[in-house]
């Protein structure tokens, strides 16, 4: 599939260049691994709303998605060592929520799928892109993708609001979203989830909004 020269996430705003954040970011993943968090479903967030960069508009909501060929688009632009590092991790067939961030109600808006693992981002080296990164050399690149498929919007909205409303009861009773990376590397534009904490937010498209 030919790369799309559009942003896919807004990871942008969390840029590390130098050698002791991408250490710190891997120890996280290491960390991670060790409190026995699973990566075998995903949260990946874009920004819903119209905002220019450098000349170019980051905005990429599902409806993007949903609208390009084969509904298939290169999920470009992350530029955060540990959200990089989860996409390297990313196998094809697994599935993940489109969060939409940075817009006036933030949360998942639906589900697409893993359709080609890790390789190089373009957009690294394109002076012209948002997210052109002048210390990524062709010999030895920084910055990863993956390319995605739309699956299905959910059958309703879930709000970011809603959702740490669980995260806070979950919290105090040990249940599915007490650790939720949402919550807790919030920063993250691309996330781990659980397989209990993916059914869980699922199970949400068919309860009442509260």
């Amino acid at each position: 599939m030919p790369p799309k020269k559009r942003a896919r996430s807004s990871a942008k705003s969390n840029k590390h260049t130098d050698a002791d954040a991408q250490h710190s970011e891997v120890s996280d993943d290491v960390a991670q691994l060790k409190t026995g968090k699973r990566k075998s479903h995903w949260l990946m967030k874009s920004e819903a709303e119209s905002r220019i960069e450098n000349g170019v508009d980051v905005k990429f909501g599902i409806e993007d998605l949903k609208s390009l060929p084969n509904q298939t688009g290169c999920w470009d632009g992350v530029r955060n060592y540990q959200a990089r590092n989860f996409m390297r991790d990313m196998k094809v067939g697994q599935q993940a929520f489109f969060y939409h961030s940075n817009c006036k109600e933030p949360g998942i808006a639906g589900l697409m799928k893993i359709v080609k693992e890790a390789y190089v981002d373009h957009t690294q080296f394109d002076t012209k892109d948002a997210h052109y990164d002048p210390s990524s050399k062709a010999d030895n690149p920084k910055w990863s993708m993956v390319d995605v498929q739309f699956e299905r919007m959910t059958k309703r909205f879930i709000p970011l609001t809603e959702l740490k409303k669980y995260h806070l009861q979950h919290k105090a009773k040990g249940e599915p979203l007490k650790d939720m990376a949402l919550f807790t590397r919030a920063r993250l534009s691309v996330q781990p989830l659980t397989a209990e904490e993916f059914d869980f937010v699922l199970s949400l498209e068919n309860e009442d909004p509260r």
